[in-house]
Formats: C-alpha cells, sequence, structure tokens
C-alpha cells in the first residue's frame, strides 16, 4: 500500500464505527460485514469480494491494537486529506525535499539536528509489515491473518475437538502460479521499471510515491494474461483445513493458530488464523472457569436426615457424595477432579447445587406423618431471626 493510500484511506468508515470505537465494536462491526460480503455468500458477485478486501484490510488495521495507534498517529501527523506545507513552501524561507527521504529515515541525519532519525519509515513499516525506501515492495510479504468462527457442543468444548472449517483468502493463482500470465512469462513494467511504484509531484516540492497503475504494484506485466485471475496474479482460494480445538476452550473464545492464515507473497510467511469460539449450552451442565455445574434435585427427608446420594458427571460413571444431616436447599458440595480440562491436563471440579424438592401431592400416609411432625416442631419459628433483625433488635 502506498503512503497516499495510507493517509487517505479511512478505515473506521470502511467499517462503519466510529474512531473513538471499543476493540469489541470493531470486532463486532468486522464479523458482520465479513459475514454480509464473503465470497462464499457472494459467488460471482466482484463488488461483494472488493468489500470484503476492504473490510479485511480495515480489520487488520484497527483490529490491531499497535497497528491501529500507528494508523492513528499517521493520520493525525499529516491530515486525512493529505499533506500539506506552508506559505513559502519549496521557495525561499519555505522547505524543499522528497517524500522518499521522509518515509526512508534522513539521510545522514539525527533527532534534533534536522532530521527524523529512523524516519517515519518505521511507523508505516511496522503498518504495512514492511520497511521505508525504494525497492521494499519486492520483498516477501506476510500473508493476512484470517478470523473464522466455530460452533462446538458444551461437550466438545470440554474435551477438546477436531473439526473441519473452509476459509477463503486471497492466494496465489494456481492457474498461473502467480505469475499473472498465461504462459507463466511476464514482462518487466514499462512505467515503473519493475519498482511497482511511480512518483508524482504533490506541489511545495514534495514527491508522493503511488502503486504503478499499469502494473497493480506488481511490477510485472502479463503478455498474455490469465483467464482466471485477469493478470493480477492473485485469486480467492478456498480451502477445507481441519482445526484442533483444544480442551477447555470457553465460549467467545479467540484462538491464534500461527501460519495456518493466508499465503505470503514472493517467498513471505504465511498470516494466522484466528478462531472465535462458540460453545452450545447443556441441557444438565453449566461452567465457571475449570469448574462444571450442576444442580440436583434431593427429597425433603434426605436432606433433614442425610445419606448418599448419586450425582451424574459429563461424560463419566456417577460420583457419590455424602449428604450431611440438616443440609439445606441451595448449598454447593465439590465433586473434585471432575471439571473441565485446565491448560496443565488436570481438571476442575464439578460444583453440586443441592435443591429441595417439594412433592406435589401426597398420599394419605406421607399427609398423616408430616402433619404429625408439623405438630412436633409446632413451637419452632424458623423466621423469629428474620424479624428480630427487621426491627433492627
Amino acid at each position: 500500500m502506498s503512503t497516499k493510500d495510507f493517509v487517505e484511506k479511512d478505515y473506521y468508515k470502511v467499517l462503519g464505527v466510529p474512531k473513538d470505537a471499543t476493540e469489541a465494536e470493531i470486532k463486532k462491526a468486522y464479523r458482520k460485514l465479513a459475514r454480509e460480503f464473503h465470497p462464499d455468500a457472494n459467488k460471482g458477485d466482484a463488488r461483494a469480494e472488493e468489500r470484503f478486501k476492504e473490510v479485511s484490510e480495515a480489520h487488520d488495521v484497527l483490529g490491531d491494537p499497535k497497528r491501529r495507534k500507528e494508523y492513528d498517529e499517521a493520520r493525525a501527523l499529516f491530515g486525512a486529506g493529505g499533506f500539506r506545507t506552508g506559505p513559502g513552501a519549496g521557495g525561499p524561507g519555505g522547505f524543499n525535499f522528497d517524500l522518499g527521504d521522509l518515509f526512508g529515515g534522513a539521510q545522514g541525519g539525527s533527532p534534533g539536528a534536522g532530521g527524523f532519525g529512523g524516519g517515519l519509515g518505521d511507523v508505516f513499516g511496522g503498518l504495512f509489515g514492511r520497511g521505508g525506501g525504494a525497492g521494499t515492495r519486492t520483498q516477501p510479504r506476510r500473508g493476512q491473518d484470517i478470523e473464522s468462527e466455530v460452533t462446538l457442543s458444551f461437550t466438545e468444548a470440554v474435551d477438546g475437538a477436531t473439526v473441519p472449517l473452509r476459509m477463503s483468502s486471497s492466494a496465489a493463482c494456481k492457474a498461473c502460479a502467480g505469475t499473472g500470465d498465461r504462459n507463466g512469462t511476464p514482462r518487466v513494467c514499462p512505467t515503473c521499471v519493475g519498482t511497482g511504484q511511480v512518483s508524482r509531484g504533490g506541489g511545495g516540492g514534495f514527491s508522493l510515491t503511488d502503486p504503478c497503475v499499469d502494473c497493480r504494484g506488481r511490477g510485472l506485466i502479463a503478455q498474455d494474461p490469465c483467464e482466471v485471475c485477469k493478470g493480477s496474479g492473485r485469486a480467492t482460494s478456498s480451502r477445507t483445513m481441519q482445526v484442533r480445538i483444544p480442551a477447555g476452550v470457553s465460549d467467545g473464545q479467540r484462538i491464534r493458530l500461527r501460519g495456518k492464515g493466508a499465503p505470503g507473497e514472493r517467498g513471505g510467511p504465511n498470516g494466522d488464523l484466528y478462531v472465535v469460539v462458540h460453545v452450545e449450552p447443556h441441557p444438565v451442565f453449566g461452567r465457571k472457569g475449570d469448574n462444571l455445574t450442576v444442580t440436583v434435585p434431593v427429597t425433603f427427608t434426605e436432606a433433614a436426615l442425610g445419606g448418599e446420594i448419586k450425582v451424574p458427571t459429563l461424560g463419566g460413571p456417577p460420583v457419590t457424595l455424602r449428604l450431611p444431616a440438616g443440609t439445606p436447599s441451595g448449598r454447593t458440595m465439590r465433586a473434585r477432579g471432575k471439571g473441565a480440562v485446565r491448560k496443565d491436563g488436570t481438571r476442575g471440579d464439578l460444583l453440586v447445587t443441592i435443591e429441595v424438592t417439594v412433592p406435589r401431592e401426597l398420599s394419605d400416609k406421607a399427609r398423616d406423618l408430616l402433619e404429625s411432625y408439623r405438630d412436633a416442631t409446632a413451637g419452632e419459628d424458623p423466621r423469629a431471626a428474620l424479624f428480630k433483625a427487621a426491627k433492627g433488635d
């Protein structure tokens, strides 16, 4: 990407978010637009494909806090409308320099001595994955990062699972091996002489560098353009890969898989794949961190007299817990080692919440016995302490 593109492109506008948007708002906007314009959902729609690339490019910058900071600082420094000079620039009392010096680092300069030290090439190099200076566009370039989503069952999230993911990204055209030429013999672009860049005067002594429009910044022109990529050397590639989701992932977790993103260009490394995990709820079990939760109903007599109860576990045999006499409803007990898998391979616990049930129907014998129990405990008032506290006594 050229300096001009960097300063003038409004990535916030591309994603439809304000400049003070949070990371969560940026991520939400990106996912919505990526699903809307994904090539798989808009087959044969060139405009949708172009919008998908724009949205992905914007997210690559704004979705990374460091790159977003560099982008914001650069736009604040030069302005979104381009580069400006003061009165008399380029003449007596003004200044006259080539923008290539600015972005490539001051020649022999040093901070405080009229130079820029390492130059602003460090800023833009960090943002676009390359350093400043002429000829760097021919260097290897890292592939784009890709973000995908996967939905797992509750059990798969706890135990881990291998799932297929189908992804689309920009890659070298297979038909022409990335050359853009049907016969694999492109020629050097006469306009930019193979650099992929052209310079133009910006007024006031400035020189702006843009991608060469004749070769689209590639430095090469196809003599017989490939029918698949139309001479660009790049094409949308769809592939399905098996991805291992580790045990113990939680709902909304974002997993990074290094080197599983879009292929790099000119021998550059692949980008990374980010997988956002969604976990379906379980009808019986819940989760708190590394611990699983379950609510177990018990009868009044079990809670009052105590005893042993059996408790289900996720994917394993039930466990037996000793219920103390007088156990109140809502008490939580712990079955150790029956929870979710931790990163170190150990397991959390199963938290068992006791729920005392009240029978909806009673037999005559059960009713008589309960009435006898009521008479035997008539002098006890479980709400006495409540009223005393309410009065402030």
